[in-house]
């Protein structure tokens, strides 16, 4: 796992006060396309519990993996007492149990490519759901936007995640749609849209981008330069486009032999 990937423990306590939570509607979506009871879950990367909670608290079972401590460490502070919790980067689970659903909230990018897909289904019970979801805290007002990214500009030329099969940003299927589409473990991908609009005082958006891992690359006196330069052009509140992309995939039924199981 890469050392950007990795970044995020060092601001835990600031990804639980300022990134956004899910809503309850992305919940109803995943199990309406499981079309039956889903009792038990793994979260891959699950960071400080954000969707955790929304599985957890509406009567699914979940297991929790995630490779930085100070990451469990707050997640612990909120979720259910019953959630179980594995220190472990995806790659390195072990064969064991299977789930009705495997799920990864902004945290798919940073699993290897190498046996990602094999691994997954492997984790899946025949027919069990893989959801992935996520998406850009992205500022509405045009004008806006455009005056963050000139203060921004002299730091970073983007603050965002490319796409990791390079997939066009106007292209129908997005990923990791596109790689699942490919992958004979499974069927019926589906992408769907979450549409959510936020308000934030400017203060709040600055916290938000100093858990973004572009920014946590930075030295630390050139982070603060580049908040700096992007709070003087920041009205004292902006509305904010986070809509939340969905992809889903099932299972295929195969043989134990074709995956290896990953054992917690």
């Amino acid at each position: 796992m890469s050392a950007r990937a990795l970044s995020f423990g060092a601001i835990a306590e600031a990804y639980e006060r300022f990134r956004p939570g899910y809503p309850k509607e992305l919940f109803d979506l995943v199990m309406t396309y499981a079309g039956r009871p889903v009792r038990t879950a793994l979260e891959i990367g699950a960071g400080t519990g954000k969707a955790t909670r929304l599985f957890a608290e509406h009567g699914v079972m979940v297991t929790a993996t995630e490779p930085d401590a100070a990451m469990l460490t707050e997640l612990r502070k909120s979720v259910p007492a019953d959630v179980r919790t594995v220190r472990a980067a995806f790659e390195d689970l072990r064969p064991g149990e299977t789930y009705g659903l495997v799920y990864a909230a902004a945290a798919l990018h940073w699993t290897r490519p190498e046996g990602r897909w094999s691994s997954v289904a492997a984790l899946l019970e025949p027919e069990g759901v893989f959801a992935s979801f996520g998406g850009p805290v992205q500022l509405a007002d045009p004008a806006v936007e455009e005056a963050v990214c000139a203060a921004r500009a002299p730091f970073l030329e983007s603050d965002e995640f490319p796409s990791p099969d390079g997939t066009a940003p106007d292209e129908q299927m997005q990923w990791p749609g596109t790689e699942l589409q490919r992958s004979p473990l499974f069927c019926d991908v589906r992408q769907a849209v979450v549409e959510r609009r936020l308000t934030m005082g400017a203060s709040h958006y600055i916290g938000h981008l100093s858990t973004v891992s572009a920014y946590l690359q930075l030295p630390q006196s050139r982070q603060r330069q580049a908040y700096d330069a992007i709070a003087q052009v920041l009205p004292e509140r902006v509305e904010i486009a986070a809509d939340i992309t969905v992809h889903l995939a099932r299972r295929r039924s195969v043989s134990p032999t074709r995956a290896t199981r990953p054992r917690l």
